[in-house]
């Protein structure tokens, strides 16, 4: 295991949520603002680290921002999280001719050099990115239910899409390496409507390639899916990945088992429970993930998937709360 990932799953007590669009209570500033500005991102990410008892700074979870800089249409508002409104891709011609942009087209630029700033204002702390998975991507360039079926129909344009996405995917990480990230959490959550074997050819050999191609010394490279991952096990485990980071989906405690005490895993509260719990049922929650789940000692808590930027901020202060308080207690009854 990397010197660095050790160095972040030291303490059990701390932990890494996708916390990053409720930092815009804590700044005073919508959405729209967080996301077209790079000083506000790296302000959001101080923020959070000030606040909350975080193992590492995560940089923006936003699923739009590599479609956009494809041409995607995306929707923006001032206070939820950005989606792509419609894709670019009609047709398998429309495939042919699609070109991978630069780094820096829409605003992939503004997100890098967040992370670059929070890494100069955090230098103590580990900053992590965030970026689509490659199969996710396709997704929303070429409409979710056409891809799927073409993945059966027409195996090579998509085989040629989705080498377009893993290219960019390369040039975006490494782009973020650049500017100091410490490790990537590569989000690719509609692989878990795949069958092993479909996941396997059109989402995990993909990744495969993005990992080895961005493998650095001490970088963290994060693995993250909010499907059903359990039939995937064995297709995930061959990435390799440094941290595996699972969502709701799934019963956590169900797949804990399939994962080599080497393979860290994270997950798996309910991110919308921070928006329409109570403090008390957030506790309960926690409590009850920490139960099943801490017997392992690869798991590590955290939410499973994005957080909301309409989150009660109570119920985050619960969830941090909740688990200091967890092992604080284990530690004393030990």
């Amino acid at each position: 295991m990397k010197q660095r990932t050790q160095e972040i799953l030291a303490d059990r007590a701390k932990t890494i949520p996708i916390l990053s669009f409720p930092s815009t209570q804590l700044l005073g500033i919508t959405v729209r603002e967080l996301i077209s500005d790079s000083e506000n991102q790296a302000r959001g990410m101080e923020a959070i680290v000030k606040r909350c008892p975080v193992a590492a700074s995560l940089s923006m979870m936003d699923l739009s921002v590599e479609a956009e800089a494809f041409g995607a249409e995306i929707t923006i508002s001032e206070h939820e999280n950005p989606t792509v409104r419609h894709g670019i891709l009609e047709s398998e011609a429309d495939i042919a001719a699609m070109q991978v942009p630069e780094v820096g087209a829409g605003r992939t630029g503004i997100y890098v050099e967040g992370v670059r700033l929070a890494k100069a204002r955090m230098p103590g702390t580990p900053v992590f990115c965030g970026v689509i998975g490659p199969y996710s991507l396709a997704g929303r360039l070429f409409d979710m239910g056409k891809l799927m079926l073409a993945c059966y129909d027409e195996p090579e344009q998509i085989h040629a899409l989705l080498q377009k996405c893993a290219d960019f995917s390369i040039r975006y990480i490494k782009a973020f390496q650049t500017a100091g990230a410490d490790g990537v959490i590569l989000a690719e959550p509609a692989a878990g409507l795949l069958s092993p074997d479909l996941c396997e050819e059109f989402s995990s050999a993909y990744v495969k390639q993005i990992r080895a191609e961005t493998a650095a010394e001490d970088f963290v490279f994060v693995y993250h899916n909010c499907g059903n991952t359990i039939p995937l096990a064995e297709s995930l485990l061959g990435m390799d990945a440094d941290i595996y980071h699972l969502g709701n989906a799934i019963e956590l405690d169900k797949i804990l088992p399939l994962f080599p005490e080497d393979k860290p895993v994270m997950g798996n509260l309910n991110p919308l429970l921070f928006r329409t719990a109570t403090p008390a049922e957030i506790q309960r929650e926690v409590l009850g993930i920490l139960a099943r789940c801490s017997p392992y000692p690869r798991f590590r808590l955290s939410t499973g998937c994005d957080i909301p930027a309409d989150a009660n901020w109570e119920n985050l202060d619960a969830y941090f709360q909740t688990l200091r308080g967890f092992y604080k207690k284990e530690s004393e009854d030990f």
